[in-house]
């Protein structure tokens, strides 16, 4: 699926297309834009948390397990020489330890997580 990107209404807000799907993301307004949208980082951070429980919410279904809800959130900066992104996973429903161990470690294996933790090749070609 192609993703494309063009500015918007704002200085620096930006329509983002994915599909059938429209979203915005903009600069903060002491970056000179109008926060119309959340930052290109924010989304990466959603990407992540909206991964997470997409995976553990089918895992947990095939293994039949009663997870009623998970709760993931993602804070994310610049610490030291590194972008960092921090992941806080709360698994909601009866579930013993041996699966709740399981899950937390199934969270590693949602793809975006295995995307950010690997190698990333970035092409760029004018147009």
């Amino acid at each position: 699926m192609e993703v494309t990107t063009h500015r918007g209404d704002g200085p620096l807000q930006q329509v983002i297309t994915i599909g059938p799907h429209t979203l915005l993301t903009d600069a903060s307004v002491e970056a000179g834009g109008e926060a119309s949208g959340p930052l290109p980082h924010d989304l990466l951070a959603a990407a992540l948390a909206a991964c997470t429980t997409l995976t553990l919410n089918l895992y947990a279904r095939r293994k039949g397990w009663q997870l009623d809800e998970v709760r993931v959130a993602v804070t994310h900066g610049q610490e030291g020489g590194a972008y960092a992104l921090h992941r806080r996973i709360e698994l909601v429903g009866e579930l013993g330890a041996d699966e709740k161990g399981r899950l937390m470690a199934i969270a590693d294996q949602c793809p975006v997580h295995k995307t950010l933790s690997g190698r990333i090749a970035i092409t760029t070609a004018a147009v």
